[in-house]
């Protein structure tokens, strides 16, 4: 794997190294090794998966709250997303920034989220199919989001949106008066 730092702190953009011959191809695409070597977390305790129909739908901005924390490794499987996120870490020195980055399943790469950072893509093609591996299991109680038309955040989606579930589209506004969530 190689590994690209991000704009944003403690997230990285990784690029597969595939091994092919006769019969096809291999690549790893998570070695705890390696993701050690970069101070990422490696205790991986669910895999999800997310189908979307439509070009446009726009899935998130998510994160879960302490003690739940999690750390996300990201990959589109089928299709194409635009892939952001969001530095919610208050003490950090990227806190509010965001960064998006094209996951596709001809370029086969992946962003590790780190935890404290909001989640969000928007599907660029139709028939689109996103797996991820989470370092805590979904816990509802600590669901948190953001929306994904803050104007504090101005993140400019590439596509117009075709749909969005009710709960992503009403996730409330950033509050810089309030008490940070990390």
């Amino acid at each position: 794997m190689i590994f690209h730092e991000t704009t944003l702190k403690d997230a990285w953009l990784i690029d597969l190294q595939p091994f092919g011959d006769a019969r096809g191809m291999f690549a790893r695409t998570m070695c705890a090794k390696e993701f050690a070597a970069h101070s990422l977390l490696t205790g991986f305790v669910q895999q999800n998966m997310s189908v979307s129909a439509e070009a446009g739908t726009i899935r998130g901005m998510h994160f879960q709250r302490p003690p739940y924390t999690e750390a996300k490794l990201v990959r589109c499987v089928r299709g194409a997303i635009l892939d952001v996120i969001v530095d919610m870490r208050s003490g950090s020195p990227t806190y509010l920034k965001h960064e998006g980055f094209e996951l596709s399943a001809e370029n086969r790469r992946q962003l590790y989220v780190p935890p404290g950072f909001a989640h969000s893509f928007q599907t660029l093609v139709d028939d689109i199919e996103v797996s991820y591996l989470v370092t805590a299991p979904y816990t509802p109680e600590a669901e948190g989001g953001v929306r994904y038309s803050d104007p504090l955040l101005n993140i400019a989606w590439p596509l117009p949106v075709s749909t969005i579930s009710d709960k992503d589209a009403n996730w409330p506004l950033i509050d810089l008066a309030a008490e940070p969530v990390f």
